[in-house]
C-alpha cells in the first residue's frame, strides 16, 4: 500500500509539473529519458534549462507560475511554495518580492539564485495543498509564517484580503492557531484577530468611554439615545455629535453594513456628525480616541460660534 501511494504521489507530482511545462531531471529519468536523450533534446531546443536540474518543456518563456513550479521542483517531492510566495499565489499579497520562498519538508541546504529554501521537517502534511496545481502551504500556515516577516499593517492587509476572498473564516482561523502553538507567528496573528473581535460589555464600554471623555475635559454625552430613528451609543445634542462603537469588524453581514451606512447617512443628512470607534480602540487606544474627540468637538464648537 505504501509503495502504491508513493507511485500515485509521484505521478500526480509529474502531472502537475507537466501542466506548467516544467519538469525536473529526476522526472524525465522516471519517464524513461536517459541522460543522452535529455542532452539531445536540450541541443534540439525541446528542453530549456531553467535552473540546475529543472527544464522548461516546449517553449523557453518563463511566467511567474512556471518559476514557482521550477522552484518547488528544485526542492523535491514534499516541497511547497511558502511565506511571501505562497501569499502571492493565493492572491493575498500584491507586494511579494521577486525572490521565491520554498518550504521543504526535510532538512536541506539548497542554494539557487532567486530562491530561498527553508527546512521544515515538522510541517504537517495537511498544511501542504495544491493551488493552480502548484504545491503551496495552506492559507492558515501561510499566514502564520508570514506573520514572522511583516509588520502589523502589512499583516492586517493580508488577513483582510484573505477574508475578502473567502479563503479564511477569521473565527475558524483563530481556533486553528492552537495547532501552531509555540511558533513565533502565532502571537502577532492572534493579536490582530483579537483586535477585530474584541468586545466590551455595554456597561464596561460606557464606563471606559466616559473616562476617556472626562480625561479629555469634554462634556459628558448622553448614552443609548434614539436619534434620527436609530439608537446611538453616545450623543452630544448641543454639538450634534453621535458616537457609535463597533465590536466585530469581521463577519459583519451585508445587512449589518447596510444598516450602519443608512444610520450614518441619516445623521449626516440631519446636519449631525457621526464618529465610529471600535471596542478595541476604547479599551487599548484611549489616547487616540481622546485626541479624535477633542479635535472633532473643537471643530464643532467653532462651527457653532460662526
Amino acid at each position: 500500500m505504501g509503495k502504491d501511494r508513493d507511485t500515485r504521489s509521484a505521478r500526480a507530482w509529474r502531472l502537475a509539473a507537466a501542466q506548467h511545462g516544467i519538469l525536473s531531471r529526476r522526472q524525465l529519468l522516471e519517464l524513461g529519458y536517459g541522460p543522452r536523450s535529455i542532452e539531445h533534446r536540450i541541443a534540439r531546443g525541446r528542453l530549456f534549462p531553467v535552473v540546475r536540474g529543472v527544464y522548461a518543456v516546449g517553449w523557453p518563456a518563463l511566467t511567474r507560475e512556471r518559476w514557482w513550479m521550477a522552484a518547488v521542483l528544485v526542492g523535491g517531492e514534499g516541497a511547497a511554495l511558502g511565506h511571501g510566495s505562497a501569499a502571492a499565489l493565493w492572491g493575498i499579497d500584491r507586494e511579494a518580492t521577486s525572490r521565491i520562498d520554498v518550504t521543504v519538508a526535510r532538512r536541506c541546504e539548497l542554494r539557487r539564485p532567486r530562491m530561498r529554501f527553508r527546512s521544515r521537517p515538522s510541517i504537517d502534511p495537511a498544511d501542504v495543498v495544491r493551488e493552480r496545481l502548484i504545491p503551496v502551504t495552506s492559507v492558515p500556515r501561510t499566514l502564520v509564517d508570514l506573520a514572522t516577516e511583516v509588520g502589523p499593517s502589512a499583516l492586517e492587509r493580508v488577513v483582510n484580503e484573505a477574508d475578502k476572498r473567502g479563503l479564511i473564516d477569521p473565527d475558524a482561523l483563530r481556533d486553528q492557531l492552537s495547532r501552531f502553538v509555540g511558533e513565533p507567528g502565532v502571537r502577532p496573528l492572534r493579536r490582530l484577530l483579537d483586535k477585530f473581535s474584541f468586545r466590551l460589555s455595554d456597561s464596561e464600554l460606557e464606563v471606559r468611554f466616559r473616562r476617556i471623555v472626562s480625561a479629555a475635559g469634554l462634556p459628558l454625552p448622553l448614552s443609548k439615545q434614539r436619534v434620527n430613528g436609530f439608537e446611538v451609543d453616545f450623543h452630544w445634542p448641543r454639538l450634534g455629535l453621535v458616537v457609535e462603537t463597533d465590536g466585530l469588524r469581521y463577519h459583519r453581514t451585508q445587512a449589518t453594513q447596510t444598516r450602519d451606512a443608512r444610520r450614518d447617512r441619516a445623521h449626516v443628512m440631519a446636519g449631525m456628525t457621526p464618529l465610529r470607534f471600535t471596542h478595541h480602540e476604547v479599551r487599548y487606544e484611549p489616547a487616540r480616541v481622546r485626541a479624535t474627540l477633542r479635535r472633532t468637538i473643537a471643530m464643532l464648537e467653532r462651527r457653532n460660534r460662526i
